[in-house]
């Protein structure tokens, strides 16, 4: 699979295959570790004896972590650095799995994610600003590392599932906190600290921040932050209950790794699509088209069952991530190189921080309306994003 006719790494140099390699791995493990608990909720709702809606809320609480450490990890970057930043994210997040493995009751639980969402904030803040600052052809690495995040989303919960099935949920949470182990060393070794001094390939030091278009683009992403946090969290229920005349022979707790694997497969073609987009049409519309193309797919899935529910959950994991790269280039776009990694800390703050309150809300639907409800609350969401899409498009040119 290639982007456009210069493929994945053509044309680029030594030092760019290494930042697009250590960042679309640890894209790939952030995403895998913050998706495995959905999957994971009906065996954990048996052995700790809780609802669905109390499971809702502490998705809501580690995606909440997974939003607040991002504004300090995209300020102290600078000083720090982002290779010990990425060292920190890395080492964190494995001790925190481990915490979730060895967890003796349900508050250690709570706690191990708490601490799981704060390591793996410091994450995009840090890898965007990499990619913004080191690669030349920045739409081009943002989709190659949003093929990667998707990637994560598709395996986290499908290894987490075929792994619980054989030994134990808790050993899901063991292999990718040794996963981060291993990139930990292989980051130790790959990236040179002097790297983050040289090689300054985007150094939009002249450009100004457009202060406008930034909020507007923010108030945009926490309405599709939500949408995220939704139907990312109650994917895989609505996907293994609602499929029942479809392959009856795979248990519920298999499809709820599956199915929600081939809908993020889905999104890493969307990813590149959308860098494909971002290259060739105009970025702000084309970003406000896919957030309107979202919301009758949304309704889609809700209204489904069965095979058709597949069809319609796939489009909606290439439509709705297509708009990854896009929205990442365009904050690298509207800020000044000084400021970007702030920047991007706060954007992710606002999006997965306030967006993280739609997995508990969506638990409350769930409960009251059903799951299937929780889809088109979703993209009802959506439609305030449109008008401030808008307002962005509108502010990008004063």
């Amino acid at each position: 699979m290639s982007l456009g006719n210069e493929g994945f790494f053509i044309y680029m140099t030594n030092n760019e295959k290494t930042i697009i390699s250590i960042t679309g791995a640890s894209h790939l493990l952030v995403h895998s570790l913050m998706l495995t608990l959905p999957s994971l909720i009906p065996l954990i709702q048996d052995e700790f004896n809780v609802g669905i809606d109390t499971l809702g809320f502490v998705v809501s609480i580690s995606a909440l972590f997974f939003g607040l450490g991002a504004i300090p990890a995209g300020w102290i970057d600078r000083y720090v650095g982002k290779k010990r930043l990425l060292m920190i994210y890395q080492l964190g997040s494995a001790v925190s799995a481990l915490m979730v493995v060895f967890s003796p009751n349900f508050f250690s639980l709570v706690l191990g994610l708490s601490f799981m969402g704060l390591f793996c904030s410091i994450y995009h803040p840090t890898g965007l600003t990499l990619i913004s600052q080191r690669v030349s052809n920045v739409s081009k690495g943002m989709a190659i590392h949003g093929m990667f995040g998707s990637m994560g989303s598709a395996l986290g919960p499908l290894s987490a599932v075929l792994i619980a099935a054989l030994f134990s949920w808790r050993y899901s949470y063991l292999f990718l906190g040794l996963l981060n182990i291993i990139l930990f060393v292989i980051t130790f070794f790959s990236i040179s600290s002097s790297s983050e001094i040289k090689n300054k390939i985007n150094n939009n030091l002249k450009v100004k921040t457009n202060v406008p278009a930034l909020i507007y683009y923010f108030i945009t992403n926490s309405f599709l932050g939500m949408a995220y946090y939704g139907f990312t969290t109650f994917m895989p229920i609505h996907l293994s209950t609602n499929t029942n005349e479809f392959l009856p022979v795979i248990s519920e707790n298999l499809k709820a790794g599956l199915f929600p694997t081939l809908v993020f497969f889905a999104g890493m073609i969307g990813a590149l699509i959308g860098g494909k987009i971002g290259n060739r049409f105009d970025k702000k519309l084309s970003f406000m088209t896919i957030i309107i193309i979202n919301i009758p797919i949304f309704f889609l899935v809700g209204e489904s069952a069965n095979f058709s529910l597949i069809l319609f959950s796939i489009m909606l994991g290439i439509v709705y991530f297509s708009n990854q790269p896009i929205g990442n280039t365009l904050v690298s776009e509207f800020t000044d190189n000084t400021n970007r990694g702030f920047i991007y800390g706060l954007g992710f703050f606002i999006s997965f921080g306030i967006g993280s309150f739609a997995a508990g809300l969506s638990g409350i639907v769930a409960v009251n309306f059903g799951v299937s409800a929780v889809f088109p609350f979703m993209g009802l969401l959506l439609l305030p994003g449109v008008a401030f899409a808008w307002m962005m498009y509108r502010a990008s040119f004063k």
